[in-house]
């Protein structure tokens, strides 16, 4: 019976020791290690959070105009491809001997945009900035001073993927390439930007504060001038076409809709560049040339009215900005 009473003792202390958490050491060691392996096997993955950038492709990225044959238009030495014309585009190719050559690009109802077409047996881009519709594209030889024989007239219809593409893309005006050193430098200046505004003032703060008036070529400057935009961050150096074509080509770079516009401040013939901006649309002059400097608008202003009122007056008055043509 004692014997029978210890062993039920016993048998009692280790129910009590197990029920209220207590276990002989050995037995605390062995769960403690299985306790142990079952955290090691029960694996979370944590990923840090990403810092909250602006969203910029690399440089492979930038869109490039092609000529991809598909729809093509073939007539005494000028052929124009107009394969890519949803995306904002023409290219057009002469292989003729004239020595002067013009391209126009009409939208039906809209302006007559005149270009010069400078290669030879190579194509070049022209943007399709007028939106949807019919566009006759043009191809004319110089026949004398200023008369022209078209040598070519084509009729395409334009029904863009959206209405970015043709602000996105380089054109004659606006020419970069993925290897551009404008397109390098305003990866740069994106690099730590956080939102496309910030993008837009990186890169205004860059142009404005680097470059100078080129006083000279202002004043000996040739119609049909295009602005080499490698040439000009180089020498850093221009005229307000320059400014406003490097300004562009370093934000469209950026995937940022970019017009060129090219019109009338006042009574003086000058270029601005126009943004769009996620949730605000598109912010008319917001960088732009007031006759004297170039200056950056506050585009909160165009919901929020907390601009300067004097610039604000200035830049939404007709008579002061009229755009003429966009690139």
């Amino acid at each position: 019976m004692k014997r029978y009473g210890a062993a039920l003792a016993a048998a009692c202390v280790v129910f009590l020791l197990t029920v209220i958490g207590c276990r002989p050491e050995g037995t605390i060691a062995a769960a403690e290690a299985t306790k142990e392996s079952i955290e090691w096997k029960t694996v979370v993955s944590i990923k840090d959070e990403a810092v909250p950038l602006y969203s910029k492709p690399a440089g492979g990225s930038v869109k490039m105009p092609q000529a991809s044959g598909t729809v093509t238009f073939r007539s005494n030495s000028a052929t124009l491809d107009a394969s890519n014309a949803s995306h904002g585009y023409v290219m057009v190719q002469y292989t003729g001997s004239a020595s002067k050559i013009k391209v126009q690009v009409i939208k039906n109802g809209g302006e007559t945009y005149t270009y010069d077409l400078n290669a030879r047996s190579a194509y070049e881009v022209f943007p399709l900035t007028e939106g949807n519709g019919t566009y006759t594209v043009r191809v004319l030889e110089q026949v004398q001073g200023n008369q022209y024989a078209i040598k070519s007239s084509n009729q395409i219809q334009v029904n863009l993927v959206n209405e970015f593409e043709p602000f996105l893309y380089p054109n004659q005006y606006v020419n970069f390439s993925s290897g551009s050193a404008v397109v390098q430098k305003g990866g740069e200046l994106a690099a730590q930007a956080e939102d496309s505004l910030t993008v837009v003032n990186n890169v205004y703060n860059y142009v404005v504060r680097n470059f100078t008036y080129d006083t000279a070529l202002a004043n000996s400057v040739q119609s049909g001038y295009l602005p080499n935009v490698d040439q000009v961050l180089e020498r850093k150096k221009g005229i307000c076409f320059d400014y406003a074509a490097v300004m562009t080509a370093m934000l469209r770079s950026q995937n940022i809709p970019t017009k060129l516009v090219v019109g009338y401040t006042g009574s003086l013939y000058h270029a601005w560049v126009n943004v769009y901006i996620e949730g605000q649309g598109w912010v008319d002059n917001i960088i732009y040339f007031d006759g004297y400097n170039w200056k950056l608008m506050d585009p909160t202003f165009a919901s929020s009215g907390g601009n300067d009122p004097a610039i604000r007056d200035y830049i939404t008055n007709s008579s002061n900005y009229k755009a003429k043509y966009t690139y």
